[in-house]
């Protein structure tokens, strides 16, 4: 790879083509990302997972001796299966579409635009002679919970003068998003004890317990539903639920002896997370292993966590809102009833906020876009960041 100036459309092209399912490695576009840096004389640092089949990427450009600002995205995109595709999800496909261009691919909202622009203006950061830093990171695993970018915020946070402030490029159309909800992920397994279906007092129907913990959670839900007093910005303004995947049984003719379902709450910021967890908890012991144990020792429920994403608190006026108004020139904030990383810069004392190119609405679908005057609102945005970031002077 030459060290070009290659455009934001370009290098989205490039990556569009990494299969980046969180389900698979993202190692190739991690190299990719990091021989396009190292060619224009920066010093990516790589963070690893554990296996080592996963890493978060992240440089800096500027002094190393003054807090600087973070550009983060994630690397990972949400499954294809079973959606209806009209073009190859990993191959970038232009069309104009009513005298816009439309660009196509998984990823492409969600959030791959965004870090094809960030690295087009490396050449610009660099050239600019910055006085503040601009450190650029990108994660693994967000799609899945947010799993990877802890470990990068940790390395950031020991090795760097501590930044002042962080930009997280999920698709909000270059709004200014200043709350977002969490997300508290589980999976609930039910151990039953099989027998035949002619006989179902020798055996515990697993799946009939877990549909009962299931209409428990609906009830849960209907109830922060129904007591939604408090008035908010968020779409819907409660705590949410959803039973996402579920699995269990073998034949029409056999007790099941085994149901396992993934389930989750999003909480607004306001929620109590640990009642509604400690609630969950109580029926289960109260009302439902009571019940098991009556058929069988042998039957039981376990649940384990999948994912823990606190919500991002707003925080009215902070550095990182007040330079993106800057940057934008809008006034007003928004909010995002889905998950991101915000909240885990803000819990290590960083202010962040989210405002990316593209709309949340075309992510995670079938022939997912992102138009290319959205790519262009992103590109003017970092060139005002640039006239800033150059003049040393502090968030405005």
């Amino acid at each position: 790879m030459l060290n070009e100036h290659l455009s934001a459309e370009e290098i989205l092209s490039d990556l569009i083509g990494f299969n980046t399912v969180s389900a698979h490695s993202n190692l190739a576009l991690i190299k990719y990302i990091e021989d396009y840096l190292s060619n224009f004389g920066l010093n990516p640092v790589r963070i690893s997972n554990v296996d080592g089949t996963k890493a978060n990427l992240y440089a800096t450009i500027g002094p190393s001796d003054k807090p600087g600002i973070i550009l983060s995205g994630h690397t990972d995109v949400v499954p294809v299966a079973n959606q209806p595709w009209k073009t190859n999800p990993f191959e970038l496909i232009r069309k104009p579409v009513n005298d816009k261009i439309r660009l196509y691919g998984r990823g492409t909202a969600d959030m791959k635009g965004f870090i094809s622009v960030v690295l087009s203006k490396v050449p610009n950061f660099i050239k600019a002679n910055l006085k503040t830093p601009i450190h650029i990171a990108f994660s693994y695993d967000e799609e899945v919970g947010c799993l990877g970018v802890g470990s990068m915020i940790e390395d950031m946070c020991e090795n760097l003068f501590k930044p002042q402030l962080v930009i997280i490029g999920e698709p909000t159309s270059m709004k200014i998003v200043n709350a977002h909800k969490g997300i508290q992920g589980f999976k609930t397994e039910v151990i039953g004890v099989a027998a035949h279906s002619s006989a179902p007092h020798l055996g515990v129907n697993a799946i009939k317990y877990a549909a009962e913990i299931i209409n428990f959670l609906s009830r849960l839900a209907k109830d922060k539903e129904g007591n939604n007093e408090n008035s908010n910005r968020f779409d819907p303004s409660w705590t949410t639920f959803n039973i996402g995947q579920i699995q269990g049984g073998e034949a029409l003719n056999i007790i099941p002896e085994y149901c396992s379902f993934n389930w989750e709450f999003r909480p607004v910021p306001e929620e109590d997370i640990d009642l509604i967890k400690s609630k969950f908890d109580s029926f289960i012991e109260e009302f439902i292993q009571p019940q098991l144990q009556k058929e069988s020792p042998k039957a039981r429920v376990i649940t384990k966590p999948l994912a823990s994403v606190l919500p991002l608190q707003e925080d009215q006026n902070s550095l990182a809102e007040r330079l993106a108004r800057h940057l934008t020139g809008h006034n007003s904030t928004t909010t995002a009833s889905y998950v991101a990383e915000a909240s885990q810069f803000q819990s290590k004392g960083i202010s962040a906020v989210l405002c990316g190119p593209g709309n949340i609405e075309q992510a995670h679908k079938a022939n997912e876009w992102i138009s290319s005057d959205e790519l262009k609102k992103c590109d003017a945005f970092l060139e005002r960041l640039i006239t800033w970031a150059k003049t040393g002077n502090p968030v405005p």
